[in-house]
């Protein structure tokens, strides 16, 4: 197939872009930098350089491509993690749930895509009746109001996406991504492991919240079956082994030769950084990924961060 991936040079883009060109899919993948072309080119793509929030640019761009599918990979959470950088990068990422969702929408229909997928994620998931929701479950519908931006954008993405009526609409929520390329990652200059060695990734109250994780390989693979054979709807992709945060981080300062996480209060995060944190640390969600497995046959190659994080962030 001929396949429209937007936001091919981020996290997720490049590991799916060569997964589906060594499946001989021929790949048009897109990238705000001038500067990436050079590397989407030689992992066998097309490279574009676009801005997704010009809606002139993305009609012409898809229009001149004209894919069967349409990958919506964007985001802009590369970068340097801290808070000052983090709301920025938050903002600009809800835009392009928003506008640049409805952009390459009206793009793909006008070129009759016959189907669009798109990343969503689990990271605000409700939590009701246990700590891990499979896709019936809902993001959370009365978010704190320092989440209530971010969660509308998933919200308008999904709805957007799953109720198109003129093509096969699929979300992907994924798990939290690690490995290569994802700044999680035994790398000097990988930002979120760099926090954790210096202990400044910090376990907040009880570490009780249930993370789902997920390879970026594994991702991009699970993203390849959602391609060529998926179901309208979504899909969660996640390993198997949901787990309370304290744990994962423990094992990931572990895995990384660094010290045990600090401990801080709940009260003291949301005091200085909001609630957001508090909520990821203590309230969130794990998922289930049984559906894309019965479904499709997705099978990740780390079916459990505890291998992963030994074997796989290199």
């Amino acid at each position: 197939m001929k396949i429209f991936i937007a936001g091919a040079s981020g996290a997720i883009g490049s590991h799916l872009v060569a997964q589906l060109v060594a499946r001989g899919h021929e790949v048009v993948g897109t990238t705000r930098s001038a500067g990436k072309t050079g590397a989407l080119r030689a992992l066998g793509a097309e490279p574009v350089v676009l801005d997704a929030l010009d809606p002139e640019a993305v009609a012409g761009a898809v229009a001149r491509a004209e894919p069967e599918v349409i990958v919506h990979q964007l985001t802009a959470l590369a970068g340097p993690t801290d808070f000052r950088h983090a709301k920025r990068m938050a903002a600009a990422t809800n835009r392009l749930r928003t506008e640049g969702t409805d952009h390459l929408l009206a793009a793909a229909r006008a070129v009759g895509v016959r189907r669009f997928v798109a990343q969503s994620n689990a990271s605000w998931m409700q939590r009701t009746g246990g700590p891990v929701a499979d896709e019936s479950g809902r993001i959370e519908p009365d978010p704190p109001a320092d989440l209530a931006e971010g969660v509308a954008a998933l919200r308008h993405l999904e709805d957007a996406v799953t109720g198109i009526g003129w093509a096969e609409g699929i979300a992907i929520r994924y798990g939290g991504f690690y490995g290569p390329g994802t700044g999680l990652e035994d790398q000097p200059d990988a930002t979120m492991a760099e926090l954790i060695r210096k202990r400044k990734f910090p376990i907040v109250g009880g570490g009780d919240g249930v993370w789902s994780l997920v390879h970026i390989t594994d991702a991009a693979s699970a993203t390849v079956a959602a391609i060529e054979r998926g179901k309208p709807g979504i899909y969660h992709v996640a390993d198997d082994e949901p787990a309370p945060a304290r744990d994962v981080l423990s094992a990931l300062a572990r895995a990384l030769g660094a010290k045990p996480p600090r401990r801080v209060p709940a009260w003291l995060v949301r005091l200085v950084a909001g609630q957001a944190p508090v909520h990821m640390m203590t309230r969130a969600c794990g998922i289930s990924s049984e559906k894309i497995k019965h479904e499709l046959g997705w099978t990740p190659r780390y079916p459990s961060w505890r291998t992963g994080f030994t074997e796989g962030l290199r």
